[in-house]
């Protein structure tokens, strides 16, 4: 049975960019005579909103998106994510980092020849060659999220392969560097919660934004390491504003709510949405 999914994060208000890629999802299981599932990404303490909640459940009504079962909340799954956790750190996969987002920053400025990833700068390793007084430590006195070591666990998995519609990718995840998989403020992370639940859903068929596309690298590998399917993906082009940004919260794009208090037709914009007629002002680009 095919199954797929829309998974929106709780920190904002759902925007035209997010309904696209809802319906797209929604459609592709209909169309296979599948499985439509919903997944709230709730796993930010410092940006989730229950009203965002709300919100969100209320837009997708509106838009006519239906999903079947119950909704998974991540939130209510910390300790799955915490056996994956354990796991790969009795594999010698996971260190502890003590760095803050500035004394990286500083790294990277310092190092003439810092490398970047598909992320923006990889982060230079600084943790993972403390020795293990020192991290034992450290652990006692200071707040610390837990990184991946990417060099040794791509080492491990060998080299993976995941699909994009019909064409066979090569993974390559080393180009993320050593990703945290559980953060300083939360006892996991996007990459970790989004293939674990993945999973547990059974989604078969991943429906999301080209802007995730080499992000899939990380997630291939870690089925890989914690034994889990790797589903099928079908990355989409992605909505822009005049400007030629891609429609995000961070830019004020144009909230459903927005839309609807305006008197948009739902159905009439699902189905322009459908057939590839944008509002104006907005087009379909690439990552």
């Amino acid at each position: 049975m095919l199954i797929s999914r829309f998974a929106p994060s709780p920190t904002g208000l759902l925007h035209l960019g997010h309904a696209y890629s809802a319906l797209l999802a929604h459609d592709f299981a209909a169309r296979h005579g599948g499985i439509f599932k919903l997944r709230i990404e709730d796993i930010d303490p410092g940006r989730t909103r229950s009203e965002h909640v709300d919100a969100i459940i209320e837009d997708l009504s509106w838009l006519g998106v239906a999903w079947q079962g119950e909704i998974l909340f991540q939130s209510r799954r910390l300790p799955v994510y915490g056996q994956a956790l354990d796991r790969l750190r009795a594999m010698d996969l996971l260190y502890p980092c003590f760095c803050t987002r500035a004394s990286i920053a500083a790294e990277v400025a310092a190092s003439a020849a810092a490398p970047h990833g598909p992320e923006g700068a990889v982060y230079p390793g600084t943790c993972r060659v403390l020795g293990e007084g020192e991290r034992r430590q450290l652990m006692a006195e200071r707040p610390h999220a837990w990184r991946l070591d990417m060099a040794r666990a791509a080492t491990l998995a060998g080299t993976l392969y995941w699909h994009d519609d019909h064409t066979e990718v090569v993974a390559e995840p080393e180009a993320f560097g050593d990703v945290v998989l559980a953060r300083k403020d939360a006892p996991t992370s996007y990459h970790l919660a989004v293939t674990i639940d993945d999973a547990a859903q059974g989604v078969t068929d991943v429906v999301r934004g080209r802007d995730l596309y080499a992000a899939t690298d990380i997630h291939r590998l870690l089925q890989a390491l914690l034994d889990l399917p790797t589903p099928t993906y079908h990355h989409h082009s992605l909505l822009a504003d005049a400007a030629g940004r891609r429609l995000a919260k961070r830019h004020g794009a144009p909230t459903l709510a927005d839309l609807r208090l305006k008197g948009v037709d739902p159905k009439k914009l699902a189905e322009d949405l459908r057939g590839g007629r944008l509002p104006a002002g907005y087009s379909a680009a690439g990552a």
